[in-house]
């Protein structure tokens, strides 16, 4: 796992907020410190040197603290695309 950013806060969309060192892919799997699955990165916006960060979020009682840590692992889904490109 790979250190991303730290928590923000909560939108009104229900969607977690976070700033960003670097540009994760969208898509990839977000985890909190105790390396437990918080969702998925849905977009990245803001400057480039520091993007701001959307998560969907697994669940809807995720309980957070500002400045919590947020660490990226590639989504199956990366994988699968990879995978796919070798085939042809």
């Amino acid at each position: 796992m790979k250190f991303i950013g730290n928590i923000l806060h909560l939108a009104n969309s229900g969607k977690l907020i976070g700033c960003s060192s670097q540009s994760p892919p969208i898509g990839a799997i977000v985890y909190n410190q105790e390396k437990k699955r918080i969702g998925k990165i849905y977009n990245i916006f803001g400057p480039t040197k520091s993007p701001y960060i959307s998560i969907i979020l697994k669940s809807k009682n995720f309980k957070y603290n500002v400045n919590d840590d947020l660490y990226v692992s590639k989504s199956s889904k990366d994988k699968r695309r990879k995978k796919l490109r070798k085939k042809k």
